[in-house]
């Protein structure tokens, strides 16, 4: 789950179109799901990321 504290962020999910959040807007992303996001403007933005991970699973899996 992923909260928009400030400014505004573009959300790619695998080959879904992009998102775009703004302050105080929510995004939920499935487990297991490529994603990144993206800060194309010149001011702060900032999001709060809640992951639940399975016990014995990393947290975090570099895609290239």
């Amino acid at each position: 789950m992923i909260y928009v504290l400030e400014g505004t962020l573009e959300y790619q999910i695998e080959d879904q179109k992009p998102i775009v959040l703004t302050a105080g807007e929510v995004l939920f992303i499935p487990a297991g799901q490529i994603h990144s996001a993206q800060n194309h403007s010149n001011t702060k933005a900032s999001e709060l990321a809640t992951y639940i991970v399975e016990k014995g699973k990393p947290i975090l899996v570099m895609k290239q």
